[in-house]
Parts: structure tokens; C-alpha cells; sequence
């Protein structure tokens, strides 16, 4: 897995994975399905998955959000390939029952593609 890091951009391509998630606009890769923890998540265009890890990916500064679980921390996740906004990223959850989701990501169905090996 590639670490994000604030100075540097980059295209990491997933190679030994049989199926991964892309970005609908650009191609680039965005997850490996291994990664996947949920698809029963709602965005702000529609469904959604939480993501374990993801690459590619930007993030914006955190803000407090009120989401349909509660108050949480989240910080705004894009596309470093083409910037489109894809989701966010779960900083904190300030509710106990919600801090599984910490440090995971939620991309929206609506800004994403299923790529390689998927029948």
C-alpha cells in the first residue's frame, strides 16, 4: 500500500489485485476490494462503501458534520489524479458505538467504477 503524504502527488496502480474500485472520471485506482468493509453507507450523491485503505486519494482539512449515525470529524476526500471529490475520510466519531469508522474512508458509488476481474 502507498502512504499519503501531504508534499508529494502520485499514481499508485493496485498490481496483484483481481478486482479493484476506480475513479468513474479518470481510471485511476482508488481501492482494492480486499479493502471493503462496508456497501450499506449513504453519501451526500447517493450510496456508498467504507473503505479499510485507500490510494490515490487527497484529503482536505476535518470538520465537525452531523451524518445520519451522529457527530462526527470528517475531512473531504478527492481524487489526486483529476481532484473530483469523492467522499471523506472518518477522523473522529464522537458517539462510542460509531468509532469503528475512525480513520476509514467513504467513497461514493457515484464516483467510482469496479475495474479487473469483476464477472
Amino acid at each position: 500500500m502507498v502512504k499519503m503524504t501531504k508534499s508529494k502527488t502520485f499514481q499508485a496502480y493496485l498490481t496483484n489485485c483481481h478486482r479493484t474500485y476506480s475513479c468513474i472520471h479518470c481510471r485511476a485506482h482508488l481501492a482494492n476490494h480486499d479493502e471493503l468493509i462496508s456497501k450499506s453507507f449513504q453519501g451526500s450523491q447517493g450510496r456508498a462503501y467504507l473503505f479499510n485503505s485507500v490510494v490515490n486519494v487527497g484529503c482536505g482539512p476535518a470538520e465537525e458534520r452531523v451524518l445520519l449515525t451522529g457527530l462526527h470529524a470528517v475531512a473531504d476526500i478527492h481524487c489526486e489524479n483529476c481532484k473530483t471529490t469523492l467522499g471523506w475520510k472518518y477522523e473522529h466519531a464522537f458517539e462510542s458505538s460509531q468509532k469503528y469508522k475512525e480513520g476509514k474512508f467513504i467513497i461514493e458509488l457515484a464516483h467510482m467504477v469496479k475495474d479487473n476481474g469483476w464477472e
